[in-house]
């Protein structure tokens, strides 16, 4: 009899016994992307009287406690999946109403023309944390077995092909022993599994290194996004209301802009992007968001209101070029692990959703029509020939027209939009983002105020609105491949930007015995994986803690 695990849904720890599980499929991953394709499966075999066993692994605690994003849903693969989705009581209610775009200066702010990829009639402010919660009901309904609390932490591998993942243990102490509470993982056997880890997983690191998926493919590139939900005023919100911004505070070289989005009970959720291409070290994308909350036409929004949540998360902002090769030998790529954001609609979980079902449906004909699962090659060529591969090849060159600063990408993003209607014979290329810091010689201090404690914060107490949680005596999950080059390369030469990446104030540089050494605060971690991106020597691996683990994000 196999071993149960952790219900989805349902906050239940049941202990297991080291031994391996047999599914057709294991999704790594309770996201929008993982949980449509374990949707999908099921629908297809109900419709074709076949019988599919699928398995989602969750890290989180609970569906959604990991998942953060701005969001606005553009509800097409939703529609696609469920049609019936709003007689199901998904929480998709609050219908954009108006859009601004504003351009902002020190002291101004100016109206621009809303991007006609950022019109967003139809669309939906949302939770993407509870949409998940949502998603998983209805896949247990139709027979998903969805376990959360258990981190895919390894690969298993046979023969030089993928046949399933193994969770990791728990019970180990800071040193690798086992303490009395140990438990070993288990392995989860499948004929194919799915990596829908989200934004930079660390399983599909290995895979695209193993495989030499990105052969031919430019890097992925990455934008850090920081997140606050406010209490706001009711007579200062505006349901329906969405406002981004370009500018100020950033300079015109870094790439990055804000949201906010006007949801129900009068809240409001504020966000800030910076792209990590950004080339000052002493930059810190936690700095320039609650610099951008100061400024005079956004600080009102938030007048005797009072901030409740707070998380980070990057997003995979690379676009079609950056697109990895999507599958390997048992496994496929799917979601934002493989980057599927279009970066000028910020918007990519209708992407991610609709990439999980194309990858469903190329992988069922496989299983069940009796030819090798190495064969589902076809599900690339299925995704790049349907509406998301149109989609993203049609603004391939926004975001890379970027790297030429603020100006020239709006105004190559304008003719690229109207005059070319995305098919100018040219692709744009992309750069890894950990290559683009200057020496600290060369780049100029920046000098951040002070947070007031009202509207602006320090990183420890938004770290505590996260409810992130890790145990402190286990193993660190931010792995260092060398210790030395934290001091040789990075503060040596680059003035230690760990300290300053991070938004969850996981990194220091402190002195012991007259030398500088990094401090790694592992506790504080919000898994956004910055520091895995973004170190200029490629230094730092994140690796999952112990499963369950992390921030407890609550409607975000």
């Amino acid at each position: 009899m196999r071993p149960r695990l952790a219900q989805a849904v349902q906050l239940v720890y049941i202990p297991i016994m080291s031994d391996s599980m047999q599914f057709d499929v294991v999704i790594v991953g309770a996201g929008p992307s993982g949980l449509a394709a374990a949707i999908r499966l099921k629908q297809l075999a109900k419709q074709k009287g076949a019988e599919i066993s699928v398995c989602v692994l969750e890290k989180g605690a609970e569906v959604g406690s990991h998942i953060m994003s701005g969001a606005v849903l553009e509800p097409r693969a939703l529609n696609e999946l469920i049609p019936d989705w709003k007689e199901k009581g998904a929480p998709v209610t609050i219908e954009a109403a108006e859009d601004k775009f504003l351009f902002l200066t020190k002291k101004f702010a100016f109206r621009l023309p809303t991007p006609k990829q950022m019109h967003n009639k139809g669309n939906y402010i949302i939770s993407l944390g509870n949409l998940c919660k949502w998603l998983a009901a209805q896949a247990q309904e139709m027979g998903v077995d969805i376990f959360t609390g258990f981190a895919a932490a390894e690969m298993v591998m046979e023969n030089n092909r993928v046949v399933g993942v193994k969770t990791g243990d728990m019970g180990l102490d800071k040193h690798g022993n086992q303490t009395a509470q140990y438990q070993p993982g288990v392995v989860i056997n499948a004929k194919q599994t799915i990596l829908a880890e989200g934004c930079h997983g660390s399983l599909t690191k290995k895979m695209i290194a193993k495989f030499n998926l990105r052969h031919g493919r430019d890097p992925q590139t990455y934008g850090l996004g920081i997140k606050e939900i406010w209490q706001a005023d009711p007579a200062l919100h505006k349901q329906g209301l969405i406002v981004h911004s370009v500018g100020w505070p950033l300079r015109a070289d870094t790439y990055g802009g804000s949201f906010l989005y006007h949801f129900d009970n009068n809240q409001i959720a504020v966000g800030f992007v910076v792209g990590l291409d950004y080339s000052n070290p002493y930059l810190s994308p936690f700095e320039e968001f609650q610099r951008f909350k100061t400024h005079p036409k956004i600080a009102p929004y938030f007048k005797g209101g009072k901030r409740i949540s707070y998380g980070a998360r990057t997003i995979s902002e690379g676009g079609f070029q950056s697109i990895p090769k999507l599958t390997f030998p048992g496994g496929m790529l799917i979601g934002d692990t493989a980057g599927f954001l279009n970066v000028p609609k910020i918007k990519g979980t209708h992407t991610a959703m609709k990439s999980g079902m194309i990858a469903a449906e190329c992988l069922f004909d496989h299983l069940t029509g009796g030819n090798a699962p190495d064969e589902a090659d076809q599900y690339e060529q299925t995704l790049k020939s349907s509406w998301v591969g149109a989609e993203l090849y049609g603004v391939r060159n926004i975001r890379p027209s970027f790297h030429f600063g603020l100006w020239a990408g709006i105004i190559y993003s304008a003719i690229d939009t109207y005059i070319f209607r995305g098919r100018a014979p040219w692709t744009l290329r992309n750069r890894a983002d950990h290559t683009g810091l200057k020496n600290k010689q060369s780049a100029a201090k920046i000098e951040y105020p002070k947070p007031d404690g009202v509207l602006t914060f320090d990183r420890m107490s938004s770290v505590y609105l996260s409810s992130t949680n890790h145990a402190e005596d286990q193993p660190c999950h931010l792995q260092l491949r060398d210790p030395e080059k934290a001091i040789k390369v990075n503060y040596d030469l680059f003035a230690g930007p760990e300290s300053r990446y991070c938004p969850a104030g996981v990194y220091e540089f402190v002195d012991i015995d007259g030398q500088k050494k990094l401090q790694i605060n592992a506790a504080n971690c919000v898994h956004c994986k910055t520091c895995d991106i973004k170190d200029p020597s490629q230094n730092i691996d994140w690796v999952p803690p112990q499963g369950g683990e992390g921030p407890s994000y609550t409607n975000m």
